[in-house]
């Protein structure tokens, strides 16, 4: 099967041509370079109109040349999501050649697009995907017949969010690489003066100090509007503008590098792919590939030409989705500026849920808990004494992807604020561990020993129901737990109490952990956040998430306010895909 791809989404006018039987993709691309400021849609639009033609027919002439009259088998097209009048230019032009040709006609996701290259250039069977382009960032995993969003950016992408700060300081769009290019002058610049005795806050040949910026992660979902105003700041002040993409970039990456590593651990899996524009950044591969390694899983950018946007990953997705007959009629072709990859029915391939490691059989999970070592996304868990007195020893390890000083102040910060809101918590009603000893010096902390297993393997209506109640007196003790995912809920076995003595059996204990990423706050937009996290973590794990949500939010409303319940909806349509 040979299939011709056209990408036009935003700011690249894309034709390709991909032959399955050889695995080859011919590729013509015509970006759109705005004179200053960023992308502007009418402009972007209008280069769309002229440059389309000509990439298809660069493209289509070559293909004719190799392989005669009949040379294409199907079109496929970015259906979104994008910048709508670019997409119906597109959309337009995809349906008209295949009309013409007479070869059915394929819509496809363009953000699933980005994860399939890369899972098709890796040969990797079913990892996690770390989206990173201009106007998108997200967290992608196949789960239950789609690609679930396991974490995304409640605000800007992170392409746009770098572009904020260079159009800020007069710089031209893209403004991702001139980023790079000024902090790694920025970083080269310490080096030499540290030959000297300078350097560092650590001494000589350590990295540049930081500019104390926002750092924002809430489970897996994270934020970016406030670095670039806080960015923006700084350049109002006089701070170098090298300095601030050197500390822009370490922040910015070291969150997607962050958020990579609580999906892996959430759900089990040991692959992690790359795409999006925003990829083609060296340090933020660097960071991925570090992380990775000290996880043993494994990792995989494509080259450049399939990061950016580009016609090739289209038409190779376009290839599977034809060859499983998922085609669209002309009629029914209509483009979607907001085409969320979770609502595209995966028809292409299948296999087991990327949450393959977590939630299933308990045989696994108890597993798991019989080892005395466990890691989770940051830190390390040891459990020792014997049944009447166990405790947990956990120490979050230093990340050798952050920068040395933005990882000690996290590893300090959220060590103090898990002792700190354990206890508080547990004096307002939620059940939670002891805490025992706090080591700061080593980011340690020993705690009682809760639970049998993690929430993820003992999922039913009833412990979401008990966590939706935890969760409401939290906040009603005006705290959030900040990453409330089902691997921070500890449940223990079911009462001894049977039905042969005529009494059901008690439901289980099920406890909060993990309170790192947990702050003091009233405020219901926040706490709004921390069910939104939750119910993100259940939709991408849990085979029916529908009845355990109910439960998970009528367990809420019975002991909380309906306010944030509320607002809860307004979060959710918040993301950068609705």
């Amino acid at each position: 099967m040979r299939v011709l791809g056209i990408e036009g989404t935003a700011w690249c006018a894309s034709a390709a041509l991909y032959d399955a039987e050889a695995d080859s993709v011919l590729i013509e691309s015509d970006p759109y370079e705005p004179d200053s400021g960023g992308i502007h849609p009418r402009e972007a639009a209008e280069h769309m109109s002229e440059a389309i033609p000509a990439v298809v027919d660069s493209v289509l002439t070559a293909a004719e040349e190799e392989y005669g009259p009949d040379a294409v088998d199907a079109v496929a097209f970015s259906r979104g999501p994008g910048l709508g009048p670019c997409l119906r230019i597109v959309g337009t032009a995809a349906r008209s050649l295949a009309g013409t040709l007479g070869v059915p006609l394929v819509g496809v996701n363009h953000m699933v697009a980005h994860l399939e290259i890369g899972r098709h250039r890796s040969g990797f069977e079913n990892p996690v995907c770390l989206n990173a382009s201009g106007a998108n960032a997200h967290l992608l995993g196949y789960h239950d017949g789609r690609y679930r969003v396991l974490g995304e950016t409640m605000d800007a992408g992170v392409g746009n969010a770098i572009d904020k700060f260079t159009r800020h300081v007069g710089w031209s769009h893209p403004g991702g690489p001139k980023v790079e290019a000024a902090a790694a002058e920025f970083a080269e610049a310490d080096d030499s003066a540290g030959e000297g005795g300078a350097g560092g806050s650590d001494g000589p040949g350590s990295p540049p100090d930081l500019l104390d910026l926002p750092y924002v992660v809430k489970g897996m979902d994270f934020s970016f509007s406030g670095i670039s105003s806080a960015a923006n700041d700084a350049a109002d002040d006089g701070v170098p503008v090298e300095e601030i993409c050197f500390s822009l970039q370490e922040h910015v990456f070291a969150m997607l590098t962050e958020v990579s590593e609580r999906a892996l651990s959430l759900t089990g899996a040991d692959e992690l792919v790359l795409g999006g524009g925003v990829a083609q950044n060296d340090r933020l591969r660097e960071m991925l590939a570090t992380m990775c390694e000290a996880r043993g899983a494994d990792f995989h950018a494509p080259e450049p030409r399939f990061l950016r946007d580009n016609a090739g990953m289209i038409a190779v997705l376009g290839a599977k989705m034809a060859a499983a007959g998922d085609t669209v009629p002309i009629a029914e072709s209509a483009v979607d500026p907001s085409f969320r990859p979770d609502q595209v029915p995966v028809t292409w391939r299948d296999g087991e849920s990327v949450a393959r490691g977590r939630g299933g059989a308990e045989s696994r999970s108890a597993a798991r808990d019989a080892e005395a070592d466990r890691r989770g996304a940051e830190a390390t868990v040891t459990v020792e004494g014997t049944d009447g007195d166990r405790r947990v020893v956990k120490r979050r390890v230093p990340k050798s992807y952050r920068h040395p000083e933005l990882d000690r102040t996290i590893r300090r910060d959220r060590t103090v604020a898990e002792a700190r809101l354990t206890s508080e918590a547990r004096r307002a009603g939620v059940s939670t561990p002891l805490v025992y000893d706090v080591d700061l010096a080593e980011a340690t902390l020993t705690l009682q020993h809760v639970g049998e297993r993690d929430l993820a393997a003992a999922l039913d209506e009833g412990t979401a129901e008990a966590v939706g109640r935890h969760l409401a007196r939290l906040h009603g003790a005006e705290m959030v737990h900040g990453d409330p995912t089902t691997r921070n809920v500890r449940v223990s076995k079911r009462g001894e109490r049977t039905e042969r003595d005529g009494r059901s059996s008690p439901p289980p204990e099920t406890y909060l952990i993990d309170f790192g990423l947990g702050y003091h706050t009233g405020h219901v937009e926040d706490h709004a956040m921390d069910l939104h996290v939750f119910e993100g973590s259940v939709r991408a794990t849990a085979t029916e998430p529908g009845p355990l949500l109910a439960a998970f939010e009528s367990g809420y409303e019975a002991v909380g306010d309906e306010a944030v319940l509320d607002r809860l909806r307004d979060v959710a349509d918040r993301g950068r895909y609705r």
